[in-house]
């Protein structure tokens, strides 16, 4: 199988350093370049062709925003994953709207970062619990047909079977924390 080609864009180089070193750590990723600024970053999509390119947002030149928006447009092959420690409603739904196929948040463990990449790679979204919790929030409208089809695919995807282990799941990986 092919390895899951990744370009890393963050203006600090500790950061670029840092998540290189997580993505060494996963079975089955290459990282392919690494940029320092967003006209640099769409550069290297368009010289490399990653499958994955994880932006920042707040980047010299041009911002992860931008890219994202470019880089659908010019490199539809390539799914960009914005990276930050913004969690603002306004900097999600502004990644959304630009194409982005993730949005993880900086704070994130290396279990999410890991879940994070799988899920891209299976084409699928992929939004930090910290952003989901406030992106659903704007679709309280969801009937609860809805809710149990998504939930139900999603135990599906995970292997897991009963509510209890979803439960335990969602509290292994951090989306919700165990009442005391």
């Amino acid at each position: 199988m092919r390895p899951l080609r990744v370009l890393l864009a963050d203006d600090h180089g500790l950061v670029r350093a840092g998540m290189r070193a997580l993505l060494a750590e996963i079975d089955g990723v290459e990282v392919v370049a690494e940029a320092a600024d967003g006209l640099e970053a769409l550069r290297l999509i368009r010289e490399t062709r990653p499958d994955v390119a994880l932006v920042d947002i707040s980047m010299p030149g041009m911002n992860g925003i931008e890219v994202a928006t470019r880089a659908g447009k010019e490199h539809p092959g390539t799914r960009v994953v914005i990276v930050t420690m913004h969690a603002d409603d306004e900097f999600v739904r502004r990644a959304l709207l630009a194409g982005a196929a993730g949005y993880l948040l900086k704070h994130a463990d290396r279990a999410e970062f890991e879940m994070a990449l799988r899920a891209l790679a299976r084409g699928d979204t992929w939004l930090s619990a910290g952003v989901s919790k406030k992106v659903v929030a704007g679709y309280l409208d969801l009937s609860v047909k809805t809710v149990e089809t998504h939930r139900t695919e999603l135990m599906e995807r995970l292997g897991i079977h009963g509510i209890a282990g979803l439960v335990r799941y969602a509290i292994r990986v951090g989306l919700v924390r165990p009442e005391p």
